[in-house]
Order: structure tokens, then C-alpha cells, then sequence
């Protein structure tokens, strides 16, 4: 009987597995265990001196002397760590920085990805996630065949050697374990392709031509490159291309929006999908159980958690639970130490527990309102930089708005829309629209890359509002005066459907 190279593997992954049981019964111990030893690793770094870290022998005392920070917080320490510093938030030199956009000062943040953060957390994720894949399919034939992984793409970092700063995915690609290469597609040359459109193009050919076994990558950037497949090869469905496809590693954006397209592109009865929660911060959770869409909360990985309830973020005093003072269905927003030197650190996202036995979550949402419906981190702070830019040029005044995605339409398109409600009108409202998407593509680097030739993202849309239609929506829920707001952005469509159905009818 033939072996196969997964039967052969298959083993170092089931170890992992076996001492992952004990985050149902051990997870505060582990998690005091991770603090003590992040703790410990930055006594003597810049941030440690001036947080006492010598004095700190308990979570308690952490979270007395350590502010909970943003990026602004730590921004100035960043900046120094980039430019060739050591023993800043980390012992030794980062040499690497994760882009991501969203700040309300920065186009961009660079956040630091340490070695030990590379290994302990982001490749320990990727390992995990093939256990558990492995553990939940005992037949899987995942390593007979090519891992389709989608990567980003990076840039010297201030000019200093062996330094770089670009998407996350691009510096796990650099630095992946040569081992793994013998199972990637494509070669690390195309891989790290900055031109979207030339890499699709590249990996559809190339992986055309491979047995691809697992996809790996953002649902929205994976998408075009599977349309792309189809059309260099004249088959109607993936699996045609790829027979013994069974899984795709999916994580950055919701999957919801995309289901039913993966389901239509991919007729293969025995797919796995397999949610992940991977950011630039680090690796924090995974769906171990194929049946449940919430995922288990990483504990042992360098990363310490704690949680704000959502109703305390943004007040000055704030308080923050450690993990094994959460209660279950309360939505949180997150708090992060890292081995990548993040102290306290928000990272603006927002869950909610279904289980503390073990730790389970989904994600609820952002700290603030935001659209990410394909990894653009359009965040209130853009939009409104973006329609002030707009109405100054055009001389229009915005009274109200709301912006919301438009998901993908049967050729595979989509785009923002937009109702605004003018005080004062454009002449031409056409223009008005291009002008705003052209700021925001100034303003934001991740909603730029998305429009790029139109490839992930059309050209935005404005709806007209009739005069008084926010008013009145608010009106309808009982929310007219007072404090209430008409949420600016939204990463799904209920609010800007209930308005679009209000703007066809007078009051």
C-alpha cells in the first residue's frame, strides 16, 4: 500500500494536540505562566525600567504599574525600535514591522514582530491549525499534495540591512522554514510579488498546473485568484482544477459574505473551511471544531490577554479583566502583551465568550465604527478627512451619512456605498464621488491596495438622501435628540438598507 507523506507527518502534529487539552482546565495557570515569563524576558529593557519591571511578581502588580496603551502610546518607542534601536519594548533588535493602516494621526502603523513573536505565536498558529485540521480529519491527504498560501508583500524598512516592513503574511513568507517550501505553491519569488494583479495572474498559472490539497489566505484576495484559475483554465468549478482540494485556512476579513460564492466556485462536497484569527498583533484563536463557528482562544503562545467591557472603552478609567475574569456572552474589547514588546495594547477588536471551558469567543466586532468587509480598515477618521477633502474642492456641504459594503454581485464585484444627505449639493455628483474615493485612497494605504485597478474594490457609490432622512430614520428607532449619532460606518448592511427604504417614502 502506498504511504502517504501526511500519514508519515501526522504524528508531530497529534502531540501538539494532546497539550492542547489543557487549556479546558489550566488556563489561568498558563496564562500567569505567559505574563511571568514576558515580564521576566523585558526587565531590562527601556519600557521595563520605566514600568519597574523587576518589582513585578504578579498580574496584580502588572496591571497597577502598566497603562493600557494604543498605538499613539507607544508609537514614539516604535519609531526608535525602526531605526535600529534595541532594548526598547523587547530585548534585542526587531528587525521586521507588520503595515497596518487605521490610526486617526497615521496613514499607516508598523507593528513590531519579534523573533520570538514569529515563532512562539504566528508560526506556533499555523502549526496548531493543521493539528487540529489533522486531529478533526483522520483521512486527510493534506500533505500528499501543494498548500496554495497567499501571501502580501515588503519593503526595506528605513534602509537598514536585513530590515523590512510589509504585510505580515510577506515577512512569514520570508522567514518560513525552508522545509515548509517543499509543500508551498507559489515559489517565494512570486509569492512576495508587490503588483496584485501580475501575482494572480503568476499563482493562477502556476498552481493550475500543481495537485493543490489546501488554500491558505484572506477570503477576498483568494477569491480573485480562483476566479483567475477558472478563467486560464476553462473549467467551471475549482475542484475540477483541483480534485483533492479539501481545506482553506481562512482569516482577515469575515468569511459570512463569501460562503455561498466559495460554495459555488467549489462543488467539492468534503471542503473543510477552517476560521482563523491572525493579525498583525499576533495569532489569537482557532476554529477547533469544524461545527461551532466560534474559536478557541490561543493561551499558550506568548500572548497575555485581558479584556475591557465594551460599555468602559475609551473612559480614562477604564478597568481591564484578566482572562479568567470574563463571563460569557458580554462583548470585550481586547488588551494584548506581547513577545513582540506590545504592552496592555488595544488592538480594536471586540468579542464575546460562548465558553470559559475551554475559552471560546467569536468576534463581535471593532472598537469603533469601521468598514473591513475586505481588509480595507476604512475607519470614521478616513471618511471624514476623505468628504472634507471632497466638499472643500467642490464647495458641497455634507449634513449626514452612512457608508456600508456592497458585497459581491455575480461577477464577483464589489463596493462601498454610500447615502449622504447635502446640506448643499454638488453640481456634479459624479465627481464629487471620485474625488472622495481618491482621498481615501490618499488617506488610507489598505483601502488604496483594494482599489488597485478596481481589482477587489469598485469605485464607491453615493445614494442622494432626501432632505431629512437621517432624522427620520432615527426617529423611527426611537433614538431622535439626545446623544444619539447616525453611525457613520458599518462593516454590514443593516443600517444603510433600513435608510435606503426610508429615502424612497417622505417622512
Amino acid at each position: 500500500m502506498n504511504m502517504s507523506l501526511t500519514s508519515i507527518i501526522r504524528p508531530f502534529f497529534v502531540r501538539r494536540t494532546n497539550r492542547l487539552e489543557r487549556y479546558a482546565t489550566q488556563a489561568e495557570e498558563v496564562q500567569r505562566q505567559v505574563l511571568a515569563r514576558l515580564v521576566g524576558r523585558a526587565e531590562n529593557t527601556l519600557w521595563g525600567k520605566e514600568h519597574q519591571y523587576a518589582d513585578i511578581s504578579n498580574y496584580e502588580q502588572f496591571a497597577e504599574k502598566v497603562p493600557i496603551s494604543t498605538y499613539e502610546e507607544l508609537k514614539g518607542y516604535i519609531d526608535r525600535m525602526r531605526h535600529g534601536e534595541s532594548d526598547i519594548l523587547w530585548p534585542g533588535t526587531v528587525k521586521w514591522y507588520a503595515k497596518s493602516s487605521g490610526t486617526t494621526n497615521d496613514k499607516s502603523k508598523f507593528i513590531p514582530v519579534s523573533r520570538d513573536g514569529l515563532h512562539d505565536t504566528h508560526y506556533a498558529g499555523g502549526t496548531d491549525c493543521v493539528s487540529l485540521y489533522l486531529r478533526n480529519n483522520p483521512k486527510s491527504r493534506l500533505f500528499d499534495g501543494r498548500a496554495l498560501i497567499l501571501g502580501g508583500s515588503h519593503a526595506p524598512n528605513y534602509n537598514l540591512p536585513h530590515s523590512l516592513v510589509g504585510d505580515l503574511s510577506a515577512i512569514l513568507i520570508e522567514n518560513i522554514n525552508p522545509l515548509v517550501n517543499v509543500v508551498r505553491t507559489p515559489p517565494k519569488r512570486v509569492a512576495l510579488l508587490s503588483d496584485f494583479e501580475e501575482k494572480r495572474d503568476r499563482i493562477a498559472e502556476i498552481a493550475s498546473k500543481q495537485n493543490v490539497t489546501n488554500l491558505s489566505g484572506v477570503p477576498s484576495w483568494m477569491m480573485a485568484v480562483l476566479n483567475r484559475t477558472l478563467e486560464i483554465t476553462g473549467k467551471s468549478s475549482i475542484d475540477q482544477v483541483w480534485p483533492n482540494l479539501e481545506v482553506f485556512f481562512h482569516g482577515g476579513v469575515a468569511f459570512t459574505p463569501y460562503r455561498e460564492q466559495y460554495r459555488q466556485l467549489i462543488k467539492n462536497e468534503g471542503m473543510h473551511y477552517m476560521e482563523t484569527y491572525n493579525a498583525s498583533e499576533g495569532f489569537f484563536g482557532l476554529q477547533d471544531d469544524p461545527t461551532d463557528a466560534a474559536m478557541m482562544l490561543m493561551i499558550d503562545y506568548g500572548v497575555f490577554f485581558e479584556f475591557i467591557p465594551l460599555e468602559e472603552v475609551g473612559r480614562k478609567d477604564a478597568v481591564a479583566v484578566p482572562l479568567w475574569g470574563v463571563e460569557k456572552g458580554r462583548n470585550y474589547a481586547i488588551v494584548i502583551s506581547t513577545t513582540c514588546g506590545l504592552w496592555r495594547y488595544q488592538i480594536g477588536d471586540t468579542v464575546k465568550f460562548t465558553s470559559t471551558n475551554p475559552y471560546k469567543f467569536v468576534i463581535s466586532g471593532r472598537t469603533k465604527s469601521f468598514i473591513n468587509a475586505f481588509g480595507e480598515e476604512l475607519i470614521v477618521d478616513n471618511a471624514e478627512k476623505g468628504l472634507a477633502e471632497a466638499c472643500q474642492k467642490t464647495g458641497a456641504v455634507v449634513s449626514e451619512y452612512t457608508a456600508a459594503p456592497v458585497f459581491m454581485d455575480a461577477e464577483g464585484r464589489c463596493r462601498h456605498q454610500w447615502v449622504i444627505e447635502f446640506e448643499k449639493a454638488p453640481q456634479d455628483l459624479k465627481a464629487f464621488a471620485t474625488l472622495l474615493d481618491e482621498a481615501l485612497q490618499r488617506i488610507n494605504s489598505d483601502y488604496e491596495a483594494k482599489r488597485y485597478k478596481s481589482l477587489t474594490l469598485q469605485a464607491l457609490e453615493i445614494i442622494p438622501a432626501r432632505r431629512n432622512l437621517f432624522n427620520d430614520w432615527l426617529k423611527s428607532r426611537g433614538k431622535l435628540g439626545g446623544q444619539h449619532k447616525v453611525p457613520r460606518l458599518a462593516n454590514n448592511r443593516d443600517i444603510i438598507d433600513q435608510v435606503l427604504a426610508l429615502n424612497t417614502n417622505e417622512g
